[in-house]
Formats: C-alpha cells, sequence, structure tokens
C-alpha cells in the first residue's frame, strides 16, 4: 500500500494526513525545512512505509535541534510505548518491535542538547496485519496457480505474489482464500507468498512456495468429412510427451478412450447426424496431465431419398422439389443443373423463376453444422421451349421473302405466323428454322414464331415488323421547264416516306429528295442527256434501287459570240464558240431601219446587205429537238460609214484643187487622195471639203475618199480619175510682125496639147489658137502703141480655157524675126502672185 501521511503539533491534537507517495513526502520534507529555515514553523510529520511490527516515519529538520526521539504508543492496548532517537541530521526513522494490527500514536520531538524540547508532533497510524501462511498450492490451468492460505485478523485484503526462476514477478490482490494468478506462462516454476493488507499497509510476505503450472491443452481442431467420420487435428503441445482424447455420444452415457502421441485422429464408423463432443488433454514428462479442452463436432447428415419434381399448383409455373426428412439435418439445399436452387428446413422447396428451354437436372442435399450430405439420385426435369432470340428477314429477290430465326433447344417444331398490315396472314409450320413466304412491295409484314416441345409452347417472342421497299412509280413524266431545269412528277406510291430524285450527266450528279411527288431539277448542264431515277425511299427500307431509268435531254447551251467582222461596207461575218451536239444556230441582227438573219449548223456565218452607216445588235441562239436555248450575250455592231454620193475636185491653182463631197451616213472624218505616179496628194478633214496642194499639172490622179465612222469603221469609197490641166506654157513673147501683126510665141509642156493666146488691150482685145501641138499664133491688125495683157493657156479636153495661167503685160521695141528687122518689145512684168498681170506696152 502507498505510505500515509499525518502532520500536527505538540499543542494541537494530532489529526489524520492524506496518504502521499514517497517524491510527495520527499517535496513535504523540503518544503518544510525551508519553511524551517525562513519562519522556524512547527517540525512536521508523516508517515513513510507501515509493515506488521513496524512503522517508518519521515520529519522535517528544525534549528538547534541536536536530536530527534520517535516514540510510537499503542492507542487503545495496555501494550508498552516503543521508541528510538536519532542524531541532528537524520529525517526518517523507524520504530519496531510493534504489535501487528494495532492503532499507535506516533510522535517525533526535536530535542536540544540539553534535552530540551524544542517542537514536537505527533500522527496517528495502524500497523499491517499478521503474516498469512500458504496452507497449499497447485496449477490445473496451464497459464494460472491457485493458491490456499490462512486468513489472518485485521486483513482487508490480500496480495499475491508470483516470481519466476527467470527474475519475472506479478502480483495479484484477492479478498480471501484460495486465490488464483492469472496470466502465468504453461509449464513454468514460480515461488509464490502471500501478504496481508489493511488501512496502514501491507505485511511482510509469507514464506515461499515453490509450484509449476502444468502443459498447455492441444487446441482441438475437428472437421466431419462424411457422415459417418470426425477427424480431430492439433498443434503440438511444448513440454507434451502424450495426449489423451475422450470421445462420447451426445445422449449417451458411453465413452471412449484413446491415448496417442500423434496430433491428429479420425474417430470413424459414427452414426449420422449425430454430436460427438471430445475432451482431449496432454501429459507432461513428470505424467502430469495438463489443461483440457473440449470441443463438440456434429457428423455430417444422411443423403435425402424420394426426390420428387413437379411444377406448382398455383399457377404461377415455377418447380417445387420434394423430399424425404433425415436425421440431424438442419436445412435442406435443392439445387439445378442451371445453377438455380432453393433451401428449405421443411421437405420441399420451390426453385423460382424458372427459364424457358431449360433441362433441369435436380438434387437435394441435407445440410448442418458439420457440412453438407452426399447429393441425392438427379431427377430430369424439362421447362417450356424459349421462342427464338432472334429473328429477321432475307429478300433476296424483290417480292421473295423468308423469315429465319434463330435455333432454340429443346424444340420439336416451330410455327410461325406472318400478317399483312391490310390484314391477310400466313401460317408456316416447320421443324426448320426457315419459312418463306410472298412479299409484295409497299407493306408491313408481322412476324411472330412460336417454339413447342412436349411441355408445351413457348412464350410470344418478339414480333419482327418488316416493311418491304416501296415500289417503283410507273408514270415518271419529265418536263424541260427552263433551259437547264427539269420538272419530274410522278404518282405517289405506298410505303414511300421520301423521294430521292437522280439526274445523271457526263460528268456529275444532281440529287433532289423531297416528301412530294415532283421535283425540280435545275442547275443542270445545258446540252446534256440526263439519267433520271425516281427512288421511293422509307425509313425502315432504305430506297428502292430497282427502278427503271428515263432519258431527257437539256436545251442546248447558249453560244457566245466571239468575232464580229466586216467583210466590206455591207456584210459582217459573225463566229461563235459552238459546244452543243447536232445543234442549228440562228444569228439576228437587228437595226434601227432593216434586219437580217443567217441560219448555220457550224461556228460561223455572213450576213450581207447591210446599210452602211448603221447601228445592229447582233444575238446568236442554237435550237435542237429539245428547244432552243437562251440567247446569247448582244453585241452591238456598227457598219462603215457610207460613201459621199457626189464628189467634185476643183483644179484652183496649176499646183492646187478644191475637192467637195456631200455628206456621207455615220461617217465623222474624211481621207481625201489624189494618186498618181508623179506625186500624191492626201488630206484629212472632218469636213466635206478640203483644198490640195502639190498637184502636178498635166498628170492623170485617181480620186478616193475613206469614210471613217467613230467607232473607227473605215468605208473605202473610189471616184472616176481626176486630170490636173495641162500645163501653163513658159516664156512667152511676142513678135511684131509685118502688117500690123504680132506673133505669140511660147515654150510648151511637151504634150500635145491645144493652146490659145489672149491679147487684151485698152482699145481691144486679140484671140489666136495654133494648130494642135503649136506654141505660136499670130495676131493680126492690132492696133499699135496699146498696151497689151497676154495670157497663154491650155485647152481641156472639154475644149475650156484654163483660166490660172499667168497673164503678161507687153510693151516695148521691135525686132526683126526671120530675117527682118523687127523691134523688141521689152517685156515688163511683176511675179509676186501667180495672179498677178503681167503687161507690156507696144510702141
Amino acid at each position: 500500500m502507498r505510505p500515509q501521511s499525518f502532520q500536527g503539533s505538540a499543542k494541537k491534537s494530532s489529526e489524520r494526513m492524506q496518504p502521499r507517495n514517497f517524491k510527495m513526502v520527499m517535496l513535504f520534507v523540503l518544503l518544510g525545512t525551508c519553511s524551517q529555515s525562513a519562519a522556524q514553523d512547527d517540525i512536521n510529520l508523516a508517515i513513510h512505509t507501515v509493515t506488521s511490527k513496524s512503522l517508518t516515519v519521515r520529519w522535517s529538520k528544525f534549528l538547534g535541534a541536536s536530536s530527534y526521539k520517535i516514540t510510537a504508543t499503542p492507542k487503545n492496548s495496555p501494550e508498552p510505548s516503543a521508541f528510538a532517537q536519532f542524531s541532528e541530521n537524520s529525517v526518517m526513522g523507524s520504530v519496531n518491535s510493534l504489535t501487528p494490527n494495532t492503532i499507535y500514536i506516533v510522535e517525533v520531538e526535536a530535542v536540544d542538547i540539553a534535552l530540551h524540547v524544542l517542537s514536537s508532533a505527533e500522527l496517528e497510524e495502524v500497523t499491517a496485519p499478521e503474516v498469512p501462511t500458504i496452507e497449499q498450492a497447485y496449477s490445473k490451468q496451464s497459464d494460472s496457480i491457485t493458491v490456499e492460505f490462512s486468513a489472518v485478523p485485521g486483513a482487508g485484503s490480500y496480495v499475491l505474489r508470483a516470481e519466476s526462476t527467470k527474475g519475472k514477478f506479478s502480483e495479484t490482490p484477492v479478498s480471501a482464500s484460495p486465490g488464483t494468478m492469472l496470466h502465468l506462462q504453461p509449464y513454468t516454476d514460480y515461488i509464490l507468498s502471500v501478504m496481508s493488507v489493511n488501512s496502514g499497509g501491507m505485511s511482510q510476505p509469507s514464506l515461499p512456495v515453490e509450484v509449476k503450472t502444468v502443459v498447455a491443452a492441444p487446441e482441438l481442431n475437428s472437421t466431419s468429412s462424411s457422415n459417418s467420420t470426425i477427424l480431430l487435428a492439433w498443434d503440438g503441445v511444448e513440454h507434451a510427451v502424450l495426449y489423451t482424447l475422450c470421445i462420447i455420444m451426445e445422449g449417451s452415457d458411453t465413452r471412449v478412450k484413446l491415448n496417442t502421441t500423434n496430433t491428429s485422429v479420425a474417430f470413424t464408423d459414427l452414426e449420422a447426424g449425430t454430436t460427438y463432443c471430445i475432451k482431449g488433454n496432454a501429459w507432461d514428462p513428470h505424467s502430469i496431465p495438463g489443461e483440457d479442452f473440449t470441443v463438440c463436432q456434429t457428423t455430417r447428415p444422411p443423403t435425402p431419398g424420394s426426390v420428387q419434381v413437379m411444377l406448382t399448383v398455383d399457377g404461377s409455373q415455377d418447380m417445387a422439389v420434394h423430399w424425404e426428412s433425415v436425421h440431424g439435418a438442419d436445412r435442406y439445399l435443392a439445387l439445378s443443373t442451371t445453377g438455380q436452387n432453393c433451401t428449405s428446413s421443411d421437405s420441399y422447396c420451390v426453385i423460382s423463376p424458372l427459364s424457358c428451354g431449360q433441362n433441369h437436372s435436380i438434387t437435394v442435399t441435407a445440410l448442418n453444422r458439420a457440412g453438407p450430405s452426399g447429393p441425392s439420385q438427379p431427377e430430369d426435369f424439362l421447362t417450356f421451349p424459349c421462342p427464338p432470340e432472334s429473328i429477321w428477314v432475307e429478300e433476296p429477290v424483290p417480292g421473295n421473302c423468308t423469315v429465319v430465326w434463330s435455333v432454340v433447344p429443346w424444340v420439336e417444331y416451330y410455327k410461325a405466323f406472318v400478317k399483312r398490315d391490310d390484314g391477310s396472314e400466313e401460317l408456316c409450320n416447320t421443324n426448320s428454322s426457315t419459312c418463306n413466304y410472298h412479299c409484295q412491295c409497299g407493306f408491313t409484314y408481322f412476324m411472330n414464331v412460336f417454339a413447342y416441345n412436349q411441355a408445351g409452347s413457348s412464350l410470344p417472342g418478339h414480333v419482327l415488323n418488316y416493311t418491304t421497299i416501296p415500289c417503283c412509280p410507273d408514270d415518271v413524266s419529265i418536263f424541260l421547264v427552263s433551259t437547264e431545269t427539269l420538272e419530274i412528277t410522278w404518282s405517289p406510291v405506298r410505303a414511300a416516306e421520301v423521294y430521292e430524285t437522280k439526274a445523271a450527266g457526263s460528268s456529275h450528279l444532281i440529287h433532289c429528295n423531297d416528301t412530294a411527288p415532283v421535283c425540280a431539277l435545275s442547275d443542270l448542264s445545258c446540252n446534256t442527256r440526263y439519267s433520271v431515277v425516281v427512288r421511293p425511299c422509307s425509313e425502315l427500307r432504305g430506297c428502292n434501287n430497282t427502278c427503271r431509268p428515263h432519258s431527257e435531254e437539256t436545251a442546248p447551251c447558249t453560244p457566245e459570240i466571239l468575232s464580229i467582222t466586216q467583210t466590206n461596207a455591207s456584210s459582217v461575218n459573225i463566229s461563235w464558240s459552238a459546244i452543243n451536239r447536232e445543234a442549228n444556230y440562228t444569228v439576228n441582227i437587228v437595226g434601227e431601219m432593216d434586219s437580217h438573219t443567217c441560219h448555220s449548223t457550224g461556228t460561223s456565218c455572213e450576213i450581207s446587205h447591210l446599210l452602211c452607216g448603221s447601228t445592229y445588235e447582233v444575238s446568236a441562239i442554237a435550237s435542237t429537238s429539245v428547244g432552243q436555248s437562251l440567247p446569247s450575250y448582244t453585241l452591238p455592231l456598227a457598219t462603215g460609214p457610207c460613201c459621199p454620193q457626189v464628189l467634185k475636185v476643183t483644179q484652183v491653182t496649176q499646183a492646187m484643187t478644191n475637192v467637195t463631197w456631200s455628206e456621207g451616213a455615220g461617217a465623222q472624218s474624211y481621207v481625201t487622195s489624189l494618186t498618181s505616179p508623179r506625186g500624191n496628194a492626201k488630206c484629212h478633214t472632218l469636213e466635206t471639203h478640203c483644198l490640195m496642194g502639190c498637184i502636178t499639172c498635166g498628170t492623170n490622179y485617181t480620186v478616193s475618199l475613206e469614210a471613217i465612222s467613230r467607232a473607227g469603221h473605215k468605208s473605202e469609197c473610189t471616184y472616176h480619175g481626176f486630170s490636173s490641166s495641162a500645163c501653163c506654157p513658159s516664156s512667152v513673147k511676142l513678135y511684131r510682125m509685118t502688117n500690123n501683126t504680132i506673133r505669140v510665141y511660147w515654150h510648151s509642156s511637151g504634150n500635145l496639147n491645144n493652146y490659145t493666146a489672149d491679147l487684151f488691150g485698152a482699145n481691144s482685145n486679140y484671140t489666136c489658137t495654133p494648130p494642135p501641138g503649136g506654141n505660136s499664133c499670130d495676131v493680126s491688125e492690132i492696133m499699135c502703141g496699146d498696151v497689151y495683157t497676154v495670157v497663154v493657156a491650155p485647152l481641156s479636153q472639154d475644149g475650156t480655157k484654163i483660166k490660172f495661167c499667168p497673164k503678161r503685160m507687153y510693151s516695148g521695141k521691135f525686132f526683126l524675126l526671120n530675117n527682118k528687122a523687127t523691134r523688141i518689145i521689152k517685156s515688163c512684168f511683176r511675179s509676186s502672185h501667180p495672179f498677178e498681170k503681167t503687161s507690156c506696152s507696144v510702141c
């Protein structure tokens, strides 16, 4: 027990202290010492340990004390007091030779050297009871020892102490004898003692006794491998040299003992379904039996018999299994080869649910805690067949259908029902997995297949809906509604949800999907023959690919005018691109005043008799047996301007002419040309006349005019030739002849031209004409002394006189001609302008 401490003083009655451990006592003494040093308080006293015949106390030092005296006085007993004295340095001491289980008043006194008491303290404590005596100790369990001891007065409890040879010890509190110490090691030597305990403390240990624990019990593991056998096995026990087994049947007094050194035993020829209890213990080398262990095991039950299988009578189509009950069975298991089972503690159970198409083989097994019995003889049971898991339709040829289904086990024959959506129905009996029937396009067929065996018909299986492909429309009509658009119409057909129209040309494919029985295929290629197919489609079956195609050609392609070439003033050649097959082309030229047309199967044609100076619109169109194309883009055409109807060339001077002409329709400007081997003259003007120089006299000119329109079109106009007048003669001279005659002489250009000479005087005028080719002529009876203006000019082909030859004025001396004396007429003239007159006076 823990020590108890009390404190008190010499002037106060002592009072009981609360128990504290050793560390607390030390702290208390130290605190007391410090307190004494500081304030010299009363001495403190505490109990340290208590035994049956001694008390050990601790006290605090007191300043000035030379010794300490401890006195233990019995409180209610005539026994004498006991005392002990200690030196001044002691703080703990014991009082011995006390009486067990007695209350003592313990006093400590601090005494000085003169034996005067300086301070004192007292407390009250009881001694421990008497030391008990072990009467007997033994071991029946491998982990415990039981001790029997004598009881002592005043003991409230006892403490058993066990110490092994390895130095390990344990204490176990008990209330009275006998007491058992637990948690010991098997087959181990222990030294045992017992101590009595009261409120004061614990007595000294009793005289020791040595005892060995027995060997451990074998831990038996039992099983029943059959309904007549129990197998027993255990792990070997340390220090065991022999095992004893005792088996007894439940409800019987008969026991069977068996000694063995093995660690397993088989008990055979036992009763089925019966419980047996088996006790086993080990023996140590000293032939002391060890701890025993008992296990109870039931043998497996007998095999059930008279198994019967049938359908339940409540109409649920479940399978009821019956059997005879057997002894020792806790429950029963009915097991089918399908894996289904049922359990019961009665003599029947129900397997549910039943599945179709099963051939059950039923066995019944009895079970208890030991395990199952052997299975009973199997009992067969066949259920009704399953409907086919899968059913489908094959239609290798449109109109000939075959319904096919998967093979079902345990079936004798099948019935296939085929019903059409208009109400007609067909029935097929067969022991195969196919049935043939006629299926028309555009109908839906409902098919179901039943399987039969000796147990009956299968449940209704999956109803297959099979819709045949929609029928092809018969009255497909194709119309060319525009040059590149085909409209296709037809009558609706059964089962068609959408119509797919395809037009296949030479290089591309056009689709049209619609729910209506009409379709317009646009953006087609021109002049192309299309193969048009109308395919009715349904969501279930897709499209009917057996519909025949229809052929239709689109309108020819629009020609494109490539060039318009004007071949002459009134004709043009038109060329165009031609990508059509076997097409005729028509070109229309439309003007304000007239229209023209040409036809061709090629790529060009020519149109003539166009009006000059006119504007036309040119377009082309292609046509085939299908129809006409759209007209080409219209191109403008402007013909060349018209040539002037009248052109007149007038010679103004010997080297200059004036050309005039009438207006040409459509002409904006004109280029006039005079062409000869001796030189050319050209004039480009916006007017209808032109003054042209550098004309050579006496020359034949070709006269041409080029009329040019605003667009740059040109018309070449050719007119009658123009001959310039003969050249005016040069070196004109006058010679005075006899008889008042004057000879006019000149140099001609060398051509045989006719000339005329005119003399204009103040009083009279004269004219003379030489013979053709001559270069002089005579004027007679001329008046003398006059001044004459002389003009010698050639005559034109029509006899008119050229008017632009220069005039000369003559006057002067005469000289002789033909060896005759004449007076030279002095010539005087000015030549600043070709039209200036030159005059001379004749004296």
